[in-house]
């Protein structure tokens, strides 16, 4: 039961009586916020993991991996590895009561992963946020009568660019992910043959009007300005929407996360008219079971799943430490796990209905136009847009639908930023405006940073901080959490503790997932992943740009800044407290729990703030 004394939360459970809050009125720190409504936490949730991956890579894994043999191993991934780690990282949020470092004071010896989740959710931000951009830059050029990247004849347009319409054969190279419109024609003559490159308008659009693309990440160039306004744009939208906390992204989320299926719906009614929808639908379906013996299928997986789950990244935890203690996140980690898997599926229908009429208006085959990632959105959908009546209006709607997408994913990554960081330093961030100031200060860093991609070498950074910044790390992120709540914190304990919170006891699955399957799930996709390595390339349109050894050496500098805060903190605790077998036990002893988060068997136990720090 709960009651309001004195402007804190006072709850009484069997017989305990805490106070929420209350320490904190003492010491003249502002409250820490907790959602307002129930249904805050789950549209935050939705609004966060549902965005990108959701549109614009499920689709083209379907049409790769088998069509709808795919959903096979895709919805095993989502019962052994999403559900079970998302409802992990809310609920050692929402018992721990904080996020970060503090959180997984659960697990003292790998407190270390409060740092290195904090770290991959910075990296992301940073270039998450030029996405955001470059779809305002796309909305802002469809205020035309004619798309600008509909025909040739601009300024920005080459002789190699030719209009592929109509009766014009496309020769469509889809590789790595990106759609190239490109056709080679050779001309014979009596000395020689000459070959003749003929670029679609969509594509140069794409890399010399919106990227000013150089020929390498050795040559930056200039900042694109009007890229910078559109990116500065994007970090003011964040900045008000998060400054005043939880309360007001909250209601925000309202709006983004509803939105996105009304934009969709529209574009799906529209799509399903044209001629060539249903061959695209079937390309997506149509079910191929000998694919199932791939083990890439199992890999492009497990990937999605890790991403468009939003794992290892920290927000989670910090989305479940604003839930009130007795929350029940149980329940809408299972409605979100069907919002979330639902969208995907939903998603493939707009994409493919559209990439069928393409393929119709080409006069050939929809595996020739099917793509994923930037190159789905930027390149794709919009040369499919530009041939469809009233084309503007849809370029509109699809791209103020992508930032849709794309706005609460940032507006709930950088919570889990800031809400880690306020955590740590709580006593100097949480009095007067300053949180406030400290997240304008996040803000212009990672809009700093952010000026390195839209640069005219900036493809080439963005393509380093998307493949290094968590890709592999997450994965062995997920696994040690599995390891510090199951087996070092203890199942049956953390099984009483969501008893404590809930008022009963959850279903047995999770039991078997935290200890043996989610963790073997991890690991054997993490040693995969590392096996199957390959150094990151750039598929250009006419060519494949190869990272010199110091950009890569750069980018493996980014995967292990956030590893290493793992063995730093292990290390540090031995510095302080000493090298010895007692810290090392204690190191396993949950730290800094309250009455109310403790069993009567728990009181009493020593831990490391029982030792005498070493001088």
């Amino acid at each position: 039961m709960k009651k309001t004394e004195n402007g804190t939360e006072k709850f009484e459970e069997e017989g305990k009586v805490f106070f929420d809050n209350a320490e904190d009125t003492t010491k003249g720190l502002n409250k820490r916020e907790t959602w307002s409504t129930k249904l805050d936490f789950l549209l935050a949730c939705v609004g966060f993991s549902v965005g990108f991956g959701n549109v614009w890579r499920f689709p083209y894994l379907c049409y790769k991996n088998g069509g709808g043999a795919f959903l096979i191993p895709y919805l095993i991934c989502v019962v052994v590895a999403g559900v079970p780690l998302f409802f992990l990282e809310v609920t050692v949020g929402q018992f721990m009561g904080v996020s970060g470092f503090k959180a997984w004071n659960i697990c003292p010896i790998l407190q270390g992963l409060g740092g290195t989740t904090t770290t991959i959710v910075f990296f992301l931000n940073c270039y998450y946020n030029v996405i955001i951009c470059w779809a305002l830059y796309y909305v802002f050029s469809s205020f035309t009568s004619e798309l600008p990247w509909k025909s040739c004849g601009h300024e920005w347009n080459t002789e190699h660019c030719y209009d592929f319409t109509g009766a014009n054969k496309t020769v469509v190279n889809m590789t790595g992910g990106y759609y190239n419109l490109t056709e080679t024609t050779t001309v014979p003559s009596p000395t020689n043959t000459t070959s003749i490159i003929k670029i679609d308008p969509v594509n140069e659009f794409w890399e010399r009007k919106v990227l000013g693309l150089s020929s390498g990440i050795d040559q930056m160039g200039i900042v694109r300005w009007d890229l910078a306004l559109c990116l500065l744009l994007a970090w003011v939208i964040v900045y008000v929407c998060i400054c005043k906390g939880i309360r007001t992204s909250g209601k925000v989320m309202y709006v983004t996360a509803t939105a996105p299926y009304f934009f969709m719906l529209a574009l799906l009614i529209r799509n399903s008219m044209l001629e060539g929808a249903l061959d695209g639908v079937i390309y997506y379906l149509k079910p191929d079971i000998a694919k199932l013996a791939d083990m890439e299928v199992w890999i492009d997986a497990s990937t999605q799943i890790m991403w468009s789950y939003s794992i290892g990244n920290g927000a989670l935890t910090a989305l479940g430490s604003y839930n009130k203690f007795s929350h029940n996140s149980y329940r809408d980690v299972t409605i979100f796990a069907f919002i979330n898997s639902g969208t995907s599926i939903f998603a493939g229908f707009l994409i493919f209905t559209i990439l069928g009429h393409m393929a119709f208006l080409q006069d050939t085959t929809v595996d020739k136009v099917a793509a994923s990632g930037p190159g789905l959105a930027f390149i794709a959908y919009p040369k499919a847009v530009s041939m469809m009546p009233g084309a503007p209006i849809w370029s509109t709607l699809f791209f103020i639908m992508i930032i849709f997408l794309g706005i609460d994913s940032q507006f709930v990554q950088m919570e889990g930023f800031i809400t880690s960081v306020v955590d740590q330093y709580a006593h100097i961030l949480r009095k007067g405006y300053r949180k406030e100031i400290f997240i304008a200060v996040v803000c212009a860093v990672s809009f700093l940073i952010g000026l390195t991609m839209i640069a005219e070498g900036g493809m080439y950074v963005f393509q380093i901080f998307d493949y290094y910044s968590g890709n592999r790390v997450i994965l062995l992120v997920a696994f040690a959490e599995c390891v510090a709540v199951a087996w070092i914190y203890g199942i049956n304990r953390i099984y009483d503790n969501i008893e404590m919170m809930m008022g009963h006891r959850i279903n047995r699955y999770m039991w078997l997932a935290w200890t043996v399957l989610t963790p073997l799930f991890c690991i054997v996709f993490f040693l995969i992943s590392i096996v199957t390595y390959s150094e990151l390339d750039y598929k250009r349109t006419t060519l494949t740009y190869e990272y010199p050894g110091w950009a890569v050496a750069i980018g493996w500098i980014m995967a292990m800044s956030s590893a290493v805060w793992i063995p730093a903190l292990i290390l540090h605790k031995f510095f302080k407290y000493g090298f010895n077998l007692e810290t090392l036990r204690l190191m396993l002893v949950p730290l800094g729990l309250k009455d109310h988060q403790l069993r009567a068997k728990d009181k009493g136990q020593k831990t490391l703030a029982d030792l005498n720090t070493m001088s």
